[in-house]
């Protein structure tokens, strides 16, 4: 399903926690009625401490508060924070509690990834900041390099019907939950811009392929430039094909990734990929001056997303995710700056050169570990024959 695009819109773009906690801070401390709030993580940290004391100050003040946390990313947040916050009188769900991942039960592999916050109807903030601490990166050089955005406009009213929506399925997934009660509040859709966007989620039914789907569209009309940022790459035959042939048809096609390990298979699986990538003029830049968690991308400086689905088959077909598309010249040219000042600051080209002298263990890793991926997509049965072949 293609994304709903609509103008009149006012988006801010939020360089890491650095502005994105002060501005919703500044939010949550504003709302007069309600607020929404999805996170995979809700860290014990001081960041969490002051996100959480301000959710507090706004149930004081009479705020309906809803928070939805996942059972795995935040498996302690009902313990912590969240159990402070139900005395206070917010409400809390916990989407999947059940964290059997190993089991390789489908239904348990997915989770939700979604970062959105919706205060009074009328503000929403979509990204991939999750709530924590951007100096906490164990084993990582602090801070994590991310983005998010603040919305004002038309577009919430598509924001505020899927943080509802989940809402409402999680509740009556809950039994102990099912009288909680959903905004009926009209999200506030007057023009305040001139930006037209869009609002892209994926789930397991209507919008399984829906964040893929505008990636491939936007990325099969290029005609200058394609310029990606993901923390996880793993992309499916389709989608590497479809870069593949943009650079071979002459577009400046690069994508920066994460050149820090974090989870070692998705990091070796990813580098298997490399060489044909390159082969066909694609160029791959290591960020590696600092933790990159960005899913982001400009595409001909009129086209840009920011969210919270990273390309790999765990985001494109399991998680919950959610972005935004805005088609803007001045917000693309914004993007696509920072992304340049990050690529000259701490990134560090591969070349064609580099792969012929990686070691016969480093190679072998590689392709272990994308053949480990493909069993576990082939066990779950998502994905087709884009995974499997």
């Amino acid at each position: 399903m293609s994304a709903r695009f609509l103008p009149g819109n006012q988006i801010e773009l939020l360089h890491s926690g650095s502005e994105y906690f002060p501005a919703l801070l500044t939010a949550i401390d504003a709302a007069a009625t309600e607020i929404h709030l999805e996170t995979y993580l809700f860290a014990n940290d001081e960041t969490g401490r002051s996100i959480a004391a301000a959710l507090v100050r706004a149930v004081q003040r009479g705020v309906a508060v809803r928070i939805l946390v996942d059972g795995f990313g935040a498996r302690e947040f009902p313990h912590t924070f969240g159990a402070q916050l139900k005395t206070c009188g917010a409400e809390i769900l916990v989407y999947r509690p059940e964290v059997a991942a190993l089991r390789m039960r489908r239904h348990r592999l997915r989770r939700l990834h979604r970062k959105l916050v919706v205060i009074d109807a009328g503000i929403a903030f979509v990204g991939g900041i999750n709530i924590i601490d951007d100096m906490d990166t164990p084993r990582q050089i602090p801070p994590r390099f991310d983005y998010a955005v603040r919305i004002e406009g038309p577009l919430l009213a598509d924001i505020h019907a899927a943080v509802r929506h989940l809402w409402w399925l999680v509740s009556w997934a809950d039994l102990r939950h099912r009288a909680s009660l959903v905004s009926r509040l009209r999200p506030r859709v007057s023009v305040c811009g001139q930006m037209t966007a869009g609002f892209i989620v994926r789930d397991n039914l209507r919008h399984r392929r829906d964040i893929e789907e505008a990636y491939l569209e936007a990325i099969a009309g290029a005609r200058r430039e394609v310029l990606i940022a993901n923390a996880y790459f793993l992309p499916g035959r389709r989608f590497r094909r479809a870069v593949m042939q943009a650079a071979k048809r002459g577009v400046s096609v690069t994508v920066i990734l994460q050149g820090r390990v974090e989870y070692a298979l998705l990091h070796y699986a990813t580098r298997s990929l490399y060489g044909s990538l390159v082969a066909s003029g694609v160029r791959i830049f290591e960020y590696r001056r600092s933790f990159l968690h960005a899913k982001v991308a400009v595409i001909d400086r009129q086209w840009a997303t920011v969210g919270s689905s990273n390309i790999d088959p765990f985001s494109l077909l399991l998680s919950r995710e959610a972005n935004v598309v805005v088609r803007d010249e001045a917000f693309s040219q914004c993007l696509f700056d920072s992304l340049q000042r990050a690529m000259a600051d701490g990134a560090v080209e591969v070349r064609a050169e580099d792969l012929r002298r990686r070691s016969v263990l480093g190679r072998v890793l590689s392709w272990l570990a994308y053949g480990m991926v493909r069993l576990m997509i082939g066990v779950t049965r998502y994905g087709g024959r884009d995974y499997r072949e």
